[in-house]
């Protein structure tokens, strides 16, 4: 597994379940595993609300969920259902909220309801909308101390786990891949999963996969609640998302360490690992706002980033999204949080890639598309993998 986020750490603890003699290898390039997208997201596990049913979003998702709530009761990993309430803010955003009902009990989420402005106020009293969509489910947890879990089983079972170890190439020999990296290293493989996240793209063209989709880190910056302006929020409270942009829009998330997250926005990161402001690197920007696919995508949406960007630069302009929701919270009431980065596939053709997208070249699988509910779907995603690399019958289809 070239790797060692959280799915990739899965996929080697399902092989050696289906396959318990197989010599399994989890390469990371970090000095720990989970360091990148798994340690740097709100950790909510999505309960499948707006994916099209079918989709392999939708499908593992579902899938997904049980088996990480499993897992998580087997190793004493704190797993909260804290219930998550959809906002919406006028008639048009009603009408969509209909909509992404109808795909949650498609997609056999349980227990969803709609609310009206006074059913809203009974479960998340300081927020305002016109209506809302309740899902009781919707979780939060740990994906460091998930993977670390994963890990473990994985370790257990015979898998190595190499950190500090950066691959830099992949040559064929005959039925074998060999793989090579950083301080030397070099062994031959049969099967090659390459689970990269943010280098994704790069990886699985090093290793023979076709050059499209390519990666577009979105750097999403939180903001933190003063701790006591956390009682301000029971669950999660999100807004109704815009069904012409990927991204979920700013929300306030708890955590399992008793944090309350504000945010994410989301705008262009200057480099695929640059989570402190500033930090850009000028050869990886290039090769973004070069792709024919980032400049199709950036004069359709032009507008959003914009917005986007005011937040990221006006401590108010990102509150008064969130006051949208939440209209008692004040520009004081919120401290500078963290950032992540999204690793975003896009096609030549400037469409933002929705749902999961995996290759599978002769022995090399390449996951070059597992966003958001990536880490939820994780396990149900190192099904797939598994089913997929070695022959065995897609449960859900694709590949």
């Amino acid at each position: 597994m070239v790797g060692g986020g959280i799915l990739g750490v899965a996929v080697a603890r399902r092989l050696l379940q289906v396959e318990p003699t197989a010599s399994v290898t989890v390469l990371e390039k970090e000095p720990e595993l989970a360091r990148h997208q798994t340690g740097h997201n709100s950790g909510v596990v999505h309960a499948g609300l707006y994916y099209p049913p079918g989709s392999l979003k939708a499908l593992l998702c579902r899938r997904g969920v049980g088996l990480l709530r499993d897992l998580c009761a087997t190793h004493d990993v704190p797993y909260v259902e804290c219930g998550q309430v959809l906002v919406a803010l006028d008639e048009a955003e009603r009408r969509h909220l209909l909509e992404i009902r109808d795909r949650a009990v498609a997609n056999g989420v349980p227990g969803i309801r709609l609310l009206d402005a006074d059913g809203i106020r009974r479960i998340e009293p300081h927020a305002h909308g016109v209506a809302g969509l309740h899902s009781p489910s919707t979780a939060i947890v740990d994906f460091v101390r998930v993977t670390g879990a994963l890990a473990a089983d994985a370790t257990a079972a015979g898998a190595s786990v190499r950190t500090g170890v950066e691959v830099t190439g992949f040559r064929h020999r005959g039925a074998e891949v060999v793989v090579t990296g950083a301080h030397g290293y070099d062994a031959a493989f049969d099967l090659v999963v390459v689970c990269a996240g943010l280098q994704a793209d790069q990886v699985s063209v090093l290793a023979g996969d076709e050059p499209d989709p390519v990666i577009v880190p979105f750097r999403g910056e939180y903001h933190l609640l003063r701790p006591e302006r956390r009682s301000l929020v029971h669950g999660l409270v999100y807004p109704v998302p815009d069904p012409r942009f990927p991204f979920l829009g700013v929300h306030l998330t708890p955590r399992v360490d008793g944090e309350v997250m504000v945010g994410p926005n989301a705008v262009l990161a200057l480099a695929r690992e640059g989570y402190a402001r500033g930090t850009a690197s000028w050869p990886q920007l290039r090769s973004t706002l070069l792709h024919p696919g980032f400049r199709a995508f950036a004069r359709q949406h032009w507008r959003t980033g914009l917005t986007q960007l005011r937040s990221s630069f006006s401590h108010r302009a990102f509150v008064a999204a969130v006051q949208r929701y939440v209209p008692v919270l004040q520009p004081e009431d919120v401290l500078p949080g963290p950032a992540g980065i999204r690793a975003q596939a896009l096609d030549r053709d400037g469409v933002l890639v929705d749902d999961f997208r995996i290759h599978r070249r002769g022995p090399v699988v390449c996951v070059r598309n597992a966003p958001s509910p990536g880490a939820t779907s994780s396990l149900a995603i190192a099904e797939h993998i598994v089913d997929l690399a070695l022959d065995r019958p897609l449960r859900f289809g694709g590949g």
